[in-house]
């Protein structure tokens, strides 16, 4: 049987073993934590958003980005400290303004194949992840925003996306927590939501069923490309106390697929390639609605607020989840108060639920300067990627998953 090895055990790399395990591959995971979902698939936003689609691509967010960095609140943040990586990023990104509509139909069509096969999985195999199939509400408030997303909304629907405006009156009927006055909104019915961390448990648990195995607690340090396979060195991570540092495995394959987020840009260059990954920080908070006022107080519907740029879901009768920003500060994973507080205030300017219990959380987004994954066979044979998903990391893993599978099965079938 044809062995793979997956490194990375988040929504890509879970996905990705599920999609191979039902192609017949034997398939290990190779994961630095000790849990899987443990990094950017342990609490974010929670939507499953088609409707945020759209590529970054544009003037407008680089004016605002510039415009926004001196405000220590702002959804975009943008340390100027000097590195390398960050600016050889940045004018990539720059470079791929023109690409933009391209690249957002290109989206859409892969967010719209992924909604449907992960509630196909979903459904088959059982899995509880707190699924609210009751869409996102995407709100404005001054009219000068909403005539540039109606643009933005013509694009998305052109690349097949089932999207409609909605009036001040009817976002209260959709959500009728929110007792803000608005301008206009956007409301994409088939977009839904759920708790990314029990989704991917969930579906690594349904894979070790299937035979997938699982080695968690080790760091990739090495790969060895050989005219048979693939040698991949693993060593124990910082998480595994079981096992001495120094202890060295070598696990034999016919094929590894990169599914490493961040970390995919330093893998890349084990096999002498360049995948321009950078990390872009995200924040959220998960409010615990301990009371029964909180409960009713807070949306089941997913909003996303335009002028803040933060998303809400709902997970379950007593978790609401509050998400946002955006930060380019390296590697840097520490909780910031300062990003996390704007969250927490806007939670309680818009709704009456006690924040009392609000539990924070930061993430790396894997990022590339085009704001597309990498999905594809790398330039030595054995080698394949499925990365750099950025802000729709859960969005688009079950389409991409299953396509850099048939890949695999092209090349090297069972």
């Amino acid at each position: 049987m044809c062995h793979v090895v997956v490194i990375g055990a988040g929504i890509t790399g879970v996905t990705t073993a599920y999609e191979l395990s039902q192609l017949g591959y034997q398939v290990t995971v190779v994961d630095r934590h000790l849990f899987p979902a443990m990094e950017t698939s342990f609490a974010n936003g929670g939507q499953l958003s088609a409707c945020n689609a759209e590529v970054w691509n544009q003037k407008s967010t680089v004016l605002k980005g510039m415009k926004w960095m001196s405000q220590k609140s702002a959804p975009l943040l943008l340390n100027p400290a000097f590195s390398v990586h960050k600016y050889a990023w940045l004018m990539e990104f720059l470079g791929n303004i023109k690409h933009y509509e391209a690249n957002t139909h290109e989206t859409v069509r892969l967010a719209l194949l992924a909604r449907q096969r992960l509630f196909e999985i979903a459904d088959k195999e059982s899995i509880d992840f707190n699924l609210e199939k009751r869409g996102i509400l995407h709100f404005y408030h001054n009219k000068q925003d909403y005539d540039v997303a109606i643009r933005v909304n013509d694009l998305l629907n052109k690349g097949g996306l089932e999207r409609s405006g909605v009036s001040n009156e009817e976002i209260k009927q959709i959500e009728p927590t929110l007792t803000g006055e608005y301008y206009a909104g956007f409301y994409c019915e088939g977009d839904a939501t759920g708790d990314i961390h029990k989704y991917t448990t969930g579906l690594a648990e349904v894979t070790k069923k299937l035979g997938v195995k699982y080695r968690f607690g080790m760091d990739v340090t090495d790969i060895q490309h050989l005219s048979s396979g693939v040698e991949v060195k693993l060593q124990p991570s910082s998480e595994n106390v079981e096992l001495l540092p120094n202890e060295v495995e070598m696990l034999a394959a016919d094929a590894v697929v990169v599914c490493a987020g961040v970390g995919s840009y330093q893998l890349a260059e084990l096999v002498q390639e360049r995948v321009n990954v950078y990390p872009v920080k995200g924040y959220s908070i998960t409010v615990m609605l301990n009371d029964e006022e909180s409960q009713q107080n807070a949306p089941w519907v997913s909003l996303l607020d335009e002028s803040a740029k933060i998303v809400t879901s709902r997970l379950g009768k007593d978790r609401f989840r509050v998400a946002g920003t955006a930060e380019f500060n390296g590697y840097n994973r520490d909780i910031r108060a300062d990003r996390i507080q704007p969250l927490v205030d806007w939670t309680n300017r818009n709704f009456k639920v006690s924040t009392e219990h609000a539990v924070p959380w930061a993430g790396l987004r894997p990022m590339m300067p085009n704001m597309m994954p990498v999905v594809r066979r790398g330039k030595l044979e054995r080698v394949f990627f499925n990365t750099g998903h950025g802000h729709l990391g859960w969005t688009l893993s079950a389409a991409t998953a299953a396509m850099i599978s048939q890949e695999v099965a092209t090349a090297y079938p069972v």
